[in-house]
């Protein structure tokens, strides 16, 4: 069995989800980077194996169940067991035309299908993978626009920015943590949900004030932490978010 740390990012053709990779990389670990798209994450993973990291694509669809499953098979036959579990895929949809309660269910479904349904059949597969470490850890990409407490408390920085489906979807996945968390609290796993920042990605947008270096560092932080680490928490850059 391979005595370095094996990484799962998913999403990680571009982006934090890169970048995640990246960091992840440049400390000595195995870095799976997961994309649904061959080409992009071939290209991806071949661009950081280039600079001498160890970072290979594996092909990995978080809405189909059989892709997820042939990944963790993949993952079993060639390591055993996986380390740690970035779930960074994601996306952002929204009807600009219509208000909150006329947003599409269309575009409720996609979102929850990806950044919720998706992320619990990715988590599910690959947890018997990751009981087989020594010391498993779990990242959600979450945000602090899932943060139920902030979208309710006048004059906080998101009440007056509201993008609902992509909201609501991180909000139940920041629940998820902490339903997780709970059922592995007397195991070496740790769960925990991690707001990035407001990066400079396609999905930022032109606002945006963080750089990509640094959207990746709380997931990163997260995926390192030791055994007195937090567990079910909601995070940035080391200070909570409230939930």
């Amino acid at each position: 069995m391979n005595n370095e740390k094996i990484a799962l990012v998913t999403g990680a053709n571009k982006g934090i989800g890169l970048e995640t990779a990246r960091q992840l990389a440049q400390q000595r670990i195995t870095v799976l980077l997961g994309a649904r798209d061959r080409a992009r994450g071939e290209t991806a993973a071949r661009k950081l194996s280039q600079v001498g990291l160890d970072v290979r694509f594996l092909e990995i669809d978080v809405n189909d169940s059989d892709s997820i499953r042939k990944a963790a098979a993949q993952v079993e036959r060639d390591f055993g067991r996986l380390d740690i579990l970035i779930n960074n895929a994601g996306v952002m949809l929204h009807d600009e035309d219509k208000k909150i309660g006329e947003q599409p269910l269309e575009v409720w479904r996609k979102t929850f299908e990806t950044n919720f349904f998706g992320l619990i059949a990715t988590t599910r597969e690959f947890l018997p993978l990751i009981r087989k470490s020594d010391a498993g850890r779990i990242v959600n990409l979450s945000s602090i626009l899932g943060s139920t407490s902030l979208h309710a408390t006048p004059g906080s920085p998101t009440y007056d920015f509201k993008v609902p489906a992509y909201d609501v979807s991180k909000a139940a996945v920041n629940a998820f943590t902490v339903h997780l968390a709970y059922e592995l609290k007397d195991t070496k796993i740790k769960v925990n949900s991690a707001h990035p920042g407001w990066v400079k990605t396609e999905m930022g947008g032109e606002g945006a004030v963080m750089e990509i270096v640094d959207g990746a560092k709380t997931s990163v932080a997260l995926a390192m932490i030791g055994e007195d680490g937090p567990n079910g928490a909601f995070l940035h850059l080391g200070e909570p978010i409230p939930w």
